[in-house]
């Protein structure tokens, strides 16, 4: 059994926290850049430029639900509790996105279409997908055995990635409210350049917000560790 699998890993080496600070600085950049130069709609006026969060934002919560399908699947396979946590972690950053991308898309809907929320295949998937990683969340605080508690959460973690798919091809699949995904090459370089930016700045952050959110877990299961084997220690003296 290897250290990892046993639970005996110590905590990790901390990251610099200048790279928040770059992440943070790129992200205000890229918000002011893209607002500040690219012109208003001709149908949507500034309303467009919610484009700068609302699409970034949805990207980001699929990717961070992708590294909770991997992490899921690895340790379900080597049994590595490291993986369990970066999940975990995922799962987190990825849910705060995801409804930050409900709220933003609720924001949006309501000048455009008129209304707050529809039953849109869109929302309505995404929200699904909202729910089961809260589902996830709440699952991993009710359970207290670490193994039990990464295996079920693994399994949920994989079925809740796999509705990502589901969400990106809804509005392929059924034509209703909420219009089919932008093509880049459609975009005139003013929007595409604030999009692309944004994309990297909220990557950028996300990664971040992850990794940090990671480390504090491993601190805390390397706190529970070393606890545990005093308390065996204290039994066994």
């Amino acid at each position: 059994m290897s250290p990892a699998t046993s639970g005996q890993f110590g905590p990790p080496k901390p990251t610099p926290a200048s790279l928040g600070w770059v992440a943070i600085l790129f992200f205000v950049f890229a918000q002011v850049y893209s607002v500040l130069t690219s012109p208003a709609d001709a149908m949507m006026g500034h309303l467009q430029k919610m484009m700068y969060v609302h699409v970034p934002a949805a990207w980001v919560t699929f990717a961070a639900f992708a590294v909770v399908l991997m992490a899921s699947v690895l340790y379900l396979w080597k049994d590595d509790e490291r993986a369990d946590l970066l999940a975990a972690s995922s799962a987190e950053v990825g849910s705060l996105f995801c409804g930050l991308t409900l709220v933003l898309g609720m924001l949006w809907g309501r000048p455009t279409w008129g209304v707050w929320w529809s039953w849109d295949a869109r929302l309505t998937s995404t929200l699904v997908l909202f729910l089961i990683f809260v589902g996830y969340l709440a699952l991993r605080s009710f359970v207290e055995d670490p193994q039990r508690r990464g295996q079920w959460s693994a399994a949920v973690g994989i079925l809740g990635a796999i509705n990502v798919p589901i969400v990106w091809m809804s509005v392929r699949w059924w034509r209703t409210l909420h219009q089919i995904q932008s093509n880049p090459r459609g975009l005139s370089p003013e929007y595409l350049r604030g999009l692309l930016l944004n994309v990297a700045a909220f990557t950028l952050l996300v990664i971040w917000f992850i990794w940090r959110r990671y480390e504090a877990a491993r601190y805390e299961r390397a706190a529970e560790h070393a606890a545990q084997a005093a308390a065996l220690g204290g039994n066994n003296g």
